[in-house]
């Protein structure tokens, strides 16, 4: 981390200890934040510990916590294993689901759901279908871990999935492994903004992400919070500072854990 990440860290943890309980507020990617990236999208479990410090997090009751992530809620309750679990937003915003149980799901427009049963279709007619997958809101093509699937048949559903978002109104964006169909509006940013607005102007907050779909993220809290790069690598981006997973992002969670335990 540079030097002005670590102040600006440093800046964070003084204005969260001064902050009343209900003013703190943090907020976390998934995959390649709180767990390795794995090409078995069904066993990215959360890197040890991290569970251990966000559990300790929701029972201080001293913080708002935020999972938001591209992936489907109930996929991210699984994989979590946390109880109670914290406020979770899925599919990019799609999805919101409330500490007491609550869920919310956005609204989808005829054209968009067309534009994902297209995909679908083209997917299982190309002979990919096994790696197309229909979530609330969107549709994605897992091409990471994927036997037979070339260079070649990668780009061409890449080629034929922008046709359709275009067609469609829908938007098309990488993740790690493959790439997305969702409507345009719904992204990180727009979830992190609904959750400052809802925190008021005096509220300290974090955003922690990796991929370049936390890049919209990192742009909605400038100004309003601190947006952290939590990967091995820095890469450029409008995040702030930049902590490495696990063992600085662990130290990261522990001390929020921490300040907000009152430990």
């Amino acid at each position: 981390m540079n030097r002005e990440g670590h102040e600006q860290i440093d800046s964070l943890w003084e204005a969260l200890e001064a902050a009343e309980h209900d003013k703190r507020v943090l907020m976390l990617d998934y995959d390649g934040t709180l767990a390795p990236l794995d090409v078995d999208r069904r066993k990215a479990f959360p890197y040890e510990g991290v569970r251990e410090e966000l559990g300790a997090i929701i029972d201080s009751g001293r913080c708002r916590l935020v999972i938001i992530s591209g992936r489907g809620i109930m996929d991210l309750v699984r994989l979590l294993g946390l109880d109670p679990f914290p406020e979770i937003w899925g599919c990019h915003g799609m999805e919101r689901l409330l500490s007491n149980g609550h869920l919310t799901t956005g609204d989808i427009l005829e054209e968009e759901m067309r534009g994902f049963i297209e995909a679908d279709e083209w997917a299982r007619d190309a002979g990919i279908g096994e790696i197309s997958e229909r979530k609330p809101g969107c549709v994605a093509l897992h091409f990471a871990g994927a036997v037979g699937i070339s260079d070649e048949m990668s780009a061409n559903a890449r080629k034929a999935w922008f046709r359709i978002a275009r067609r469609r109104g829908l938007v098309l964006n990488d993740f790690y492994g493959g790439i997305e169909l969702r409507p345009p509006g719904h992204d990180k940013g727009n979830a992190v903004r609904t959750v400052l607005d809802e925190a008021g102007a005096d509220a300290v907050s974090a955003y922690l992400g990796d991929g370049l779909s936390d890049e919209d993220a990192f742009q909605a809290i400038k100004g309003r919070g601190l947006g952290v790069l939590a990967r091995a690598e820095w890469r450029p981006t409008d995040a702030q500072a930049w902590v490495r997973p696990p063992v600085q992002l662990l130290e990261f969670l522990k001390k929020w854990s921490q300040i907000c335990g009152g430990r």
